[in-house]
């Protein structure tokens, strides 16, 4: 196998380079990507309602489709969540394939048991094996953290996202998390015909808003938009061109007086959490090969009032007018004659932000 460059992002962004066009086109560095990037990542499950009352098994897999490592939702009595693998350790039998409740967790195969904290119980025609049972015949535990209701998972993550999530919610802790309600008619999947570091990289910057979102662009006061970089998240702020449809802050709050439309986070390296007045409207994007990419929108409403105006208005025609760029950006990475390019100091320092984290996760 031949052996891939190193990457080397400037970490002075007036001196940087992009990352290359051979991350993006190059199959063995999307493989790599797999192991260096999102088996080390966070990543988003759902609402604590796919857990309602009388259910407290929920099986899934880490990233379907692309990470398929098969986990499990465990609650107990207190209401507390575990996560599990949801593989038998003694033949790799899928252990749970329904959501549903249960006493204990038991493979069908041959009849290995385990309690509800994935702690061994029991297995027939064992009692003449020696050294047995060992540790490792009960199931292993995976790392799950909680924002407001919403369930995030990590196999091997290599960053503590209680640190993002405090960041997040000292900004939005005036909204009532809890009071969101999921609007699967205002959900929607989309397939992107481009790679996936390519829509983050869209994302990552506002930049582009006056060349390609006139309707959003005729609501956001271009030259007020902010960026602001954290270790493993970036925060763009988009200020309104009035005090219409703008977060009623209350006093105290860092932000108040200003005339803020919409909060977007990025967590690296695949999330998108876009807060509007309306509500929470929650983006993944999900590698499915090189070049094509699903983005799930999950919408979250607090007030229905507020959806058809503002920043967080019109979704739908932003995702195509986003996509439309974005797989032009796919094509043209393809050129012979195109290597790699210069970062806006002023307007794309999340871009930058997010290929210095690729570049370590890449070289490590």
């Amino acid at each position: 196998m031949k052996k891939l460059d190193k990457f080397f992002v400037n970490p002075d962004i007036k001196k940087a380079d992009t990352l290359p066009s051979s991350f993006y086109k190059n199959d063995q560095q999307f493989e790599d990507v797999k192991e260096k990037v999102f088996a080390n990542s966070w990543q988003f499950v759902g609402h604590k309602s796919i857990l309602p009352i009388n259910t407290n098994t929920y099986p899934f897999e880490f990233m379907d489709g692309f990470i398929e490592e098969p986990l499990l939702l465990v609650k107990d009595q207190d209401e507390n969540l575990k996560c599990l693998s949801n593989v038998c350790t003694h033949r790799a039998n899928i252990i749970i394939h329904n959501k549903g409740q249960v006493k204990d967790l038991k493979c069908l195969y041959h009849g290995r048991k385990f309690d509800l904290d994935g702690n061994f119980k029991s297995m027939p025609e064992f009692k003449k094996a020696i050294d047995f049972p060992r540790e490792c015949e009960s199931l292993k535990e995976f790392k799950l953290k909680n924002l407001g209701p919403f369930i995030f998972v990590g196999l091997e993550p290599n960053f503590k996202i209680d640190n993002v999530f405090s960041r997040i919610y000292d900004r939005i802790s005036f909204l009532n998390l809890d009071h969101l309600d999921y609007r699967k008619d205002l959900s929607k999947d989309y397939m992107v015909e481009a790679h996936w570091a390519i829509y983050c990289d869209n994302y990552l910057e506002g930049f582009h808003i006056p060349f390609v979102h006139d309707d959003l662009n005729s609501v956001l006061d271009y030259g007020d938009y902010e960026t602001e970089i954290d270790d493993y998240f970036v925060l763009q702020i988009g200020y309104a061109k009035d005090g219409d449809n703008v977060f009623d802050l209350p006093k105290g709050h860092q932000d108040y007086g200003k005339n803020i439309a919409a909060y977007y986070y990025w967590i690296y390296p695949n999330l998108m959490l876009n807060f509007y007045p309306w509500g929470l409207s929650i983006n993944i994007v999900k590698p499915l090969d090189r070049n094509q990419t699903k983005v799930k929108f999950l919408s979250y409403v607090i007030d229905e009032t507020k959806l058809d105006s503002g920043a967080g208005s019109g979704l739908d025609k932003v995702e195509k007018e986003d996509e439309f760029v974005v797989e032009g950006v796919h094509k043209g990475l393809n050129s012979r004659y195109y290597s790699t390019g210069r970062f806006s100091p002023t307007m794309e320092k999340g871009v930058h932000h997010f290929h210095l984290l690729l570049s370590k996760a890449m070289n490590s």
